[in-house]
């Protein structure tokens, strides 16, 4: 029979600092990303007051960067949409903070209600819109930082069998 304690086994924890991973100050992974999303998104009193709505144009103010990375804030009047795109070589996250919005994709249309994330990889094309009656506000995060939206032909509306609600 062995007596010997955990402790004697593992041995003095404050000497095996050296293999505890280090808490990372900026999200690297997916679920980092998204976990960062939601977290502005519950913090209301930090993005509400910066908000603003304009009538002729999305409007958008960078909320934060990291290392590589970029979060915007975006609101939309009714009518107003991104036209379908893709990011370029960056990856992205998009929540919806307030009112609805409408994704379009090869794969159909989803609307997008506060709390609903959408992750997408370089080259995903798609066009949102704001259909709805009342304003929204989305939380975009980029990785790599956007520097690029190349623009796509328009597509025909999918099939009512594709639309997918979400």
């Amino acid at each position: 029979m062995n007596s010997d304690s955990d402790l004697q086994i593992a041995g003095d924890l404050l000497e095996v600092l050296h293999l505890l991973q280090p808490t990372r100050q900026h999200p690297v992974t997916v679920a980092e990303f998204a976990g960062l999303a939601r977290t502005l998104a519950a913090d209301r009193a930090q993005w509400a007051p910066l908000v603003r709505y304009d009538a002729t144009s999305r409007w958008y103010h960078r909320l934060r960067t990291g290392p590589g990375y970029e979060v915007w804030l975006l609101s939309w009047v009714p009518g107003q949409g991104t036209g379908r795109h893709d990011h370029g070589r960056s990856s992205g996250l998009l929540t919806v903070l307030a009112g609805e919005l409408t994704e379009r994709s090869g794969s159909g249309s989803r609307t997008l209600v506060p709390g609903a994330q959408r992750v997408f990889a370089p080259g995903y094309v798609h066009e949102v819109v704001n259909d709805a009656i009342e304003p929204a506000v989305s939380l975009h995060i980029y990785y790599p930082g956007l520097t690029e939206m190349p623009m796509h032909a328009a597509q025909c509306a999918p099939a009512a069998e594709d639309v997918v609600r979400a």
